[in-house]
C-alpha cells in the first residue's frame, strides 16, 4: 500500500515539474482609432495546467494613455501579433475606466492547454480598498478551457407533467437487494437444505 501511495506522490510531482511557464504579451487598443496600432498593456507568466485555475504572475506593466470620455473611452484588449499585424486571440472591449485611480486591472486569460495558446482576454478594473488589502497592482487569473457536458445518448428523457426532468430518486439498501433477503427468507423456510 505504501508503495502505491509513493508511486502516485512521484507521478504527481512529476507532473507539477512538468508544467511548463508561458510568457504572454496582453496588447490594448483604443476602438476609435484604429490605425494606431495596439500598444502593449502588460506581459504575463502562468503554468500551464489542464483543468486548473490557476494565479498568474505580471511580469511588467504599462498603465495605458488613453484620452479620457466620449467614444475613446473604449478599449480593445487582447493578444497582439505585432510581426502579421492581426489579433492572435478574441479581443474584449472595456471601458477605458477600468484603469482610472482607485481601480486595479484584473486580467483574466482564457486558456487552451491542449494547444498551449490563449484564447482571450478579459480585462476588469477592481476597486481598491486600502483596508482589505496591500495588493495594488495588476493581477492575473488563468482559467483553462474544459470538456463541456456532453448527452447522454439512447436514454429516454422523463418529464414530469409540468415538462421539467424527473430526477430518478436514490433507492435504499433494502429496495436494491430485496432478492438477496427473498432468498435467504425461502432458504430458512425450506429447511435449509439439512440432510439426514
Amino acid at each position: 500500500m505504501r508503495v502505491s501511495a509513493l508511486f502516485s506522490t512521484l507521478l504527481a510531482a512529476a507532473a507539477v515539474a512538468s508544467a511548463e511557464s508561458v510568457v504572454a504579451s496582453i496588447f490594448i487598443q483604443p476602438i476609435t482609432t484604429p490605425e494606431t496600432p495596439p500598444s502593449l498593456l502588460a506581459e504575463v507568466s502562468y503554468e500551464a495546467q489542464p483543468e486548473t485555475t490557476a494565479i498568474g504572475e505580471v511580469l511588467s506593466y504599462e498603465a495605458p494613455d488613453l484620452p479620457e470620455g466620449g467614444a475613446a473611452a473604449l478599449v480593445r484588449v487582447g493578444v497582439y501579433d505585432a510581426a502579421a499585424a492581426r489579433w492572435v486571440s478574441s479581443t474584449s472591449v472595456a471601458s477605458a475606466d477600468n484603469f482610472g485611480k482607485g481601480l486595479s486591472p484584473h486580467l483574466v486569460l482564457s486558456v487552451d492547454n491542449s494547444k498551449g495558446q490563449i484564447l482571450g482576454v478579459l480585462c476588469k478594473g477592481v476597486r481598491i480598498d486600502a483596508g482589505q488589502t496591500r495588493d495594488f497592482g495588476p493581477q492575473v487569473v488563468v482559467v483553462p478551457t474544459a470538456r463541456g457536458k456532453h448527452p447522454d445518448l439512447n436514454r429516454p428523457v422523463v418529464l414530469s407533467p409540468e415538462g421539467k426532468n424527473v430526477v430518478p430518486e436514490e433507492k435504499t439498501l433494502l429496495q436494491k437487494y430485496w432478492w438477496v433477503l427473498a432468498i435467504g427468507v425461502f432458504v430458512l423456510v425450506s429447511g435449509g437444505g439439512d440432510s439426514k
